[in-house]
């Protein structure tokens, strides 16, 4: 199918972290990420410079997409008279949804909105879902659940060196950063189903014995030995994506894989080096409809 063929568009918004191997260059409503009172849009700030400025003792603090952002996404993706299909991150962990609903009265393009109910890699496996269904020329319905399907089945975790950069926040309160620091303790952390809230699933006594929980807790969601799609995700060191990817290698075939940088918005509170996962069993939701419903 060519463009041409496309029955509806999709935007999201900053809560996902794209891949370069999936369909996620969509139009994006941004998060802002705000230093004092400088406020830069989350693209506008490399990952390089909001490590050193992190590190270097900044406190920034982040801010959901206005709803003119959202407008101005939607605009964007149905220029062509197509409707729109809008996926946003959590209305648990942030108000973009609700930005998103205000948008649509500043538009004159139909836009259906889907709560994700998760964040970052899980949020760029729908959105793949949703572009792919669009440019087979599918329905925005069709679209719609295959996108819904493929959050259902998808599993997001992650862990952080320090508890630092979550008491700064606000996320953690001092006397536990302070403990979790004097411990050496790292959190591993999910997105909890279905209400799409953070929630620490496990405490590991150091950072790569906590990496390696990661890959020992998709092994105990999905069960050894099964397919799974990867997405990675890192920090400051590269090296920890790959680390968590030999993890899960020994138990799992690995049928797609793609690693990023935790964008900006999710590093301001997990701090410069973190690593995490996106994972899903088996083929995309139309493979297995084309493999007569297999895994």
């Amino acid at each position: 199918m060519t463009a041409s063929s496309q029955r509806f568009r999709v935007v999201t918004d900053g809560g996902m972290d794209a891949y370069s191997g999936l369909n996620n260059d969509v139009p994006v409503a941004p998060f802002n990420v705000n230093f004092g009172s400088e406020t830069m849009p989350m693209h506008a700030i490399s990952p390089a410079e909001l490590y050193r400025r992190l590190e270097a003792g900044e406190h920034p603090t982040s801010s959901q997409p206005t709803p003119q952002a959202w407008a101005d996404a939607f605009m964007e993706a149905g220029a062509g008279g197509l409707p729109v299909l809008a996926i946003t991150i959590s209305s648990g962990l942030s108000g973009s949804l609700n930005a998103a609903e205000q948008a649509r009265s500043l538009v004159d393009v139909p836009v259906t909105l889907l709560d994700s109910r998760t964040l970052s890699t899980a949020q760029s496996f729908a959105v793949h879902a949703a572009v792919t269904a669009s440019l087979r020329g599918e329905s925005l319905e069709t679209g719609e659940a295959w996108a819904k399907a493929t959050l259902a089945e998808a599993e997001i975790l992650f862990t952080i060196e320090t508890l630092e950069y979550l008491r700064r926040g606000g996320r953690i309160g001092r006397v536990a950063a302070a403990m979790g620091g004097l411990l050496n303790l790292k959190p591993i952390i999910t997105v909890e189903k279905p209400d799409g809230v953070y929630v620490n699933t496990a405490r590991v006594r150091s950072y790569k014995g906590a990496v390696k929980e990661l890959a020992a807790q998709l092994t105990q969601r999905f069960g050894e030995g099964t397919p799974l799609r990867l997405g990675l995700l890192h920090g400051t060191h590269p090296e920890d994506a790959q680390e968590l990817r030999a993890h899960i290698a020994a138990h799992h075939p690995i049928v797609w894989e793609g690693v990023t940088h935790t964008n900006p918005v999710l590093n301001i509170h997990t701090g410069p080096r973190a690593a995490g996962v996106g994972a899903a069993p088996g083929n995309w939701i139309w493979e297995q409809a084309e493999n007569g419903g297999m895994p």
